[in-house]
């Protein structure tokens, strides 16, 4: 019997929970006393703890409790041990510290994306991607010209989208041309998968983990992330290659459809190229972090919602003037039609936001008891960079990229910039190799539920793995004079 797409979810969620117990982020020797209590009780039961929060998780769709609840309540319960155990030794200083450094990372990063994520949802609601899907299903073009074309739009649109958002956006073309051809579809959404996670990898914009390689400060900067455009050009090509073997060269029957652009969309688009100008200007250039600018940008994007509002509430109504903006809609009378910019921040997935900051406090406690260095030797010394790092690929199909790449972070191990861009590749790529290694992998299976499952991707899983392997040899190979060990 297969199993269900959700558990397979949840279930590498609760590997990561069990195998990656690691601080999220690095704390100053000089600041932070860090001490080993990981055979204590408290510790033991603080990892116990961590576990039953997560055995609520996996019954999320049984019992309908939301998966940010328990989480969030097992952090807080965690750090009352820590600091009790801290405090015994006469130290009451670590454990404040050690969650300040660790809601500073958390809070940085919230930000961050939930700016982008009302940019997306504004540039949705302005018609956007309808309009970007419309243009594909009414050309005519061949099965095979839209495996290649959604594809293509996938890699390229996914390092400023979001990998996510990409994959549901051409995931709804494909299943909109393919209809009932399951063949199509199914390798359709493999490959958007797969475009769109090799897209985010050479983006700080493009996956969650680059972006928190960026954000870190002084491993990697902006542009050279770009150096990863070829190695992620080809962990997409190679598989893609050998797939579209399989889809017919016919011509399709499908409903045209039409789609308008709603006033100011091609100024949301500026301002997003602006917004991100300025986070990268905000992190190179006055060494801020890079949500400084992520932030001014929204409030650009505020200020212009007002004029939307206000431009609106004259259509509907011509004798009111500007005055008032702000307040109407208040007590259920606005009108539809009507935009507002709090809507777009509110589609924000905060059940997920929230269930983050969980995890990370989770995580940092358990971190800041003692379990850092017993994964940080075997990985990065008893091993080595260049294993380790491959190793996190594989990490990150089977568990997931984000609790991977915290880790790697928190124990920040020396490497150079060679190796720092080979873990951002494969974190970023080796969630391809599973349908539920990704998130775009894990939405794209709610999007075509039935067709586009767990073993049919599982299916085309050595492809990927040789676009995998393949990536990697060609990072070696264009950017072999970044490697200095």
């Amino acid at each position: 019997m297969p199993v269900p797409a959700s558990w397979l979810s949840k279930l590498r969620s609760l590997s990561m929970a069990t195998l990656f117990l690691f601080p999220v982020s690095v704390f100053a020797s000089g600041e932070l006393h860090l001490q080993d209590f990981t055979r204590h009780w408290g510790a033991i039961a603080c990892v116990l703890i961590f576990i039953a929060a997560y055995c609520l998780v996996i019954a999320e769709e049984t019992i309908h409790l939301r998966k940010s609840k328990p989480v969030m309540v097992a952090a807080g319960i965690i750090w009352v041990i820590v600091a009790l155990l801290y405090s015994q030794t006469g130290d009451t200083h670590t454990a404040e510290a050690a969650v300040r450094h660790n809601l500073l990372e958390f809070a940085e990063l919230f930000l961050f994306l939930l700016a982008a994520m009302t940019y997306i949802n504004t540039m949705e609601e302005r018609g956007i991607f309808d309009l970007l899907r419309a243009w594909l299903i009414s050309r005519g073009f061949s099965l095979r010209t839209i495996f290649w074309l959604t594809g293509a739009i996938s890699f390229m649109l996914s390092p400023v989208a979001d990998n996510l958002t990409t994959a549901l956006l051409m995931s709804t073309v494909v299943m909109s041309v393919g209809g009932t051809n399951v063949a199509f579809v199914t390798v359709a959404c493999i490959n958007i998968v797969v475009a769109a996670n090799a897209g985010g990898a050479f983006s700080p914009f493009g996956d969650i983990t680059t972006l928190m390689v960026w954000q870190k400060g002084g491993l990697v900067e902006f542009f050279q992330f770009f150096l990863l455009v070829i190695p992620s050009l080809i962990n997409w090509l190679i598989p893609a290659a050998i797939m579209s073997l399989t889809v017919a060269n016919e011509i399709p029957v499908v409903e045209t459809q039409k789609a308008e652009l709603k006033h100011g969309a091609w100024f949301v688009i500026g301002l997003f190229i602006l917004t991100i100008i300025m986070a990268v200007c905000a992190h190179s250039f006055l060494h801020l972090p890079p949500v400084i600018g992520m932030m001014t940008g929204l409030g650009f994007l505020k200020l212009f919602g007002y004029y939307l509002k206000a431009k609106s509430r004259r259509l509907h109504d011509p004798g009111a003037g500007a005055l008032g903006v702000e307040n109407y809609g208040e007590n259920g009378n606005d009108k539809p039609g009507h935009f507002d910019i709090f809507k777009k921040l509110a589609r924000a997935e905060w059940d997920t936001l929230m269930f983050f900051y969980g995890v990370i406090l989770c995580v940092g406690g358990l971190g800041t008891l003692g379990y850092l260095g017993l994964i940080s030797g075997f990985m990065y010394v008893d091993l080595g960079a260049t294993k380790a790092n491959i190793l996190v690929g594989f990490l990150s199909a089977i568990i997931d990229n984000i609790p991977v790449m915290f880790a790697v972070l928190s124990m920040l191990p020396d490497m150079d910039t060679g190796q720092w861009l080979l873990v951002t590749l494969t974190a970023g790529v080796g969630g391809s190799m599973l349908s539920v290694g990704s998130a775009a992998g894990v939405a794209v299976m709610g999007q075509a539920r039935g067709i586009y499952t767990f073993f049919s991707h599982l299916k085309w899983s050595w492809a990927i793995l040789i676009g995998y392997a393949a990536s990697i040899w060609v990072h070696f190979l264009v950017n072999g004079h970044l490697f200095t060990g």
